[in-house]
């Protein structure tokens, strides 16, 4: 058989993740650095009710990974929720969206760099700054040359993560369970000896608002399921394994960390909540391995920030709300200048990160902080007006918002109460008021270059009719609905 011709310039992106890569990438995807290097702080600050904020900020990705997953269903596409919204609310919510959730990832670059390179200096004498240019330069490269090349590092690392936490677990349970040998604690005093809360309701939802953010990747699955040969089915599989997904790899890791340390101890913070784990179950031999997975993990977060930054700068091309040279496509079906041009902006900031004041760069990586609560609101409101369109032409994508309209308005006000918490805490305020900050600044030139026309009906319609995921029948009725 002859193998597929190559798309031209500028045709279209490759379908060149394979299932196993969407599988995998949807697996692990949840599971991003934050998780083993940020839930110290999430412990210290509530206790082992820590287990309810991770819960909390698990069912709000679960309800808004739905939502996505309706509108992504019936219309598969790398701009994801930036296109949806860009017809349900308007040309400007589009544009907006897409810019924000662009420099989100883009500001990604460094952080995660930086973080590889600390390790990587720790086991070899060189500067940071080299290990932080080695790392974006080498993963670039994979980017650049095609997507399989993303899906395959990103299929190896995830693989990586999967099995060093259902391994944590396992060896957990057996400590737990006082059957592993040479294990110094056992049981479930982690809970019971200190209290369950370190400061009652308002420790829980501090530790919410810390948490919340690592749960930022969850939805790359309905991105990068656009460049495969069976986008729906990834995109399903993906949003119905979110609840066991987080279940297992945050619940259950953090419940085991607990269990088997001090959460009020200092050296939980010194050493890291797994790493102080392991330690406590005589495994402290392994902080090597734990080091490796962390920086899998790491690596894993830089791979999905070129890509997605850059499939997001190549839909807002597309819809020319970026330059057009941001929808071009080289031979290999891949986006090269909206690679680069994300890499070159990542590249700077990872020198900013030498070069600037430390406040300054922290000032720059603030203005991203709430940019998922932001996102998240945005899907909502998108899939409210969208899932209404589909109802009156009776379309019934793969994937179903739960309760609708009940739990979409529930989850939008979750997201706004969690807006309101931050801006009575000292500790996220900065945060908070410099994304609303460049939110408003972005919104304002989305306004000023489109107006502030809302989205249309028709133009939502349209798009159920010409996809290949919706039956006939929907397509008669939506074609009858704008043409009775």
């Amino acid at each position: 058989m002859n193998a597929p011709h190559p798309p031209a310039d500028g045709e279209a992106l490759s379908s060149g993740l394979k299932p196993r890569h969407v599988t995998m990438i949807s697996i692990a995807g949840v599971i991003g650095a934050g998780l083993f290097v940020g839930s110290a702080s999430a412990i210290k600050l509530a206790g082992p009710s820590v287990l309810i904020a991770y819960a909390l900020a698990g069912t709000l990705v679960v309800l808004v990974m739905r939502m996505l997953g309706e509108m992504a269903t019936a219309n598969p596409d790398s701009g994801s929720f930036s296109v949806y919204a860009d017809r349900a609310l308007g040309k400007w919510a589009g544009f907006s969206i897409g810019w924000l959730y662009w420099w989100f990832w883009v500001l990604v670059i460094p952080v995660e760099a930086t973080a590889g390179a600390k390790i990587l200096s720790s086991w070899i004498d060189w500067p940071q700054w080299v290990f932080a240019l080695i790392i974006t330069a080498l993963l670039t490269v994979t980017n650049l040359f095609s997507v399989a090349n993303y899906g395959e590092f990103e299929f190896w690392f995830a693989l990586i993560k999967v099995i060093a936490i259902v391994g944590f677990i396992v060896l957990g349970v057996l400590a737990i369970l006082g059957i592993l040998p040479g294990s110094h604690a056992s049981g479930l005093h982690g809970f019971t000896d200190h209290g369950f809360f370190a400061d009652g309701w308002s420790g829980v939802l501090a530790a919410m608002l810390t948490t919340m953010f690592t749960f930022m990747g969850t939805e790359i699955v309905t991105i990068a399921a656009a460049e495969s040969k069976n986008p729906v089915e990834g995109i399903r599989k993906a949003v119905n394994s979110v609840i066991w997904r987080i279940s297992l790899f945050y619940l259950g890791s953090i419940f085991v960390v607990i269990a088997l340390t001090t959460w009020n101890s200092p050296s939980l913070q010194e050493n890291g909540s797994y790493q102080e784990a392991l330690n406590n179950m005589g495994l402290k031999n392994l902080s090597s391995v734990l080091d490796f997975v962390i920086l899998t993990a790491v690596a894993s977060c830089l791979n999905s920030a070129l890509y997605t930054a850059s499939r997001m700068a190549f839909s807002l091309g597309q819809r020319g709300d970026a330059p057009k040279a941001f929808a071009r496509i080289n031979r290999r079906g891949v986006p090269q200048v909206a690679i680069l041009v994300s890499v070159v902006v990542g590249f700077v900031a990872v020198f900013g990160n030498y070069l600037l004041p430390e406040k300054i760069f922290t000032y720059l990586l603030s203005t991203s902080g709430a940019i998922a609560l932001i996102v998240y609101l945005v899907i909502a409101a998108t899939q409210l007006r969208s899932r209404a369109a589909m109802n009156r032409v009776g379309a019934r994508p793969a994937v179903r918002m739960w309760a609708f309209p009940v739990l979409t308005y529930v989850t939008m006000a979750f997201i706004v109460f969690t807006i309101v918490a931050m801006a009575l805490r000292a500790d996220q305020r900065l945060n908070l008021w410099l994304t609303l900050g460049l939110t408003a600044v972005v919104v304002g030139i989305g306004i000023a270059r489109y107006g502030a026309k809302g989205g249309s009906e028709k133009a939502i319609l349209e798009a159920v009719e010409a996809s290949p995921h919706v039956d006939t029948e929907t397509s008669d009725l939506a074609r009858h609905e704008r043409h009775p």
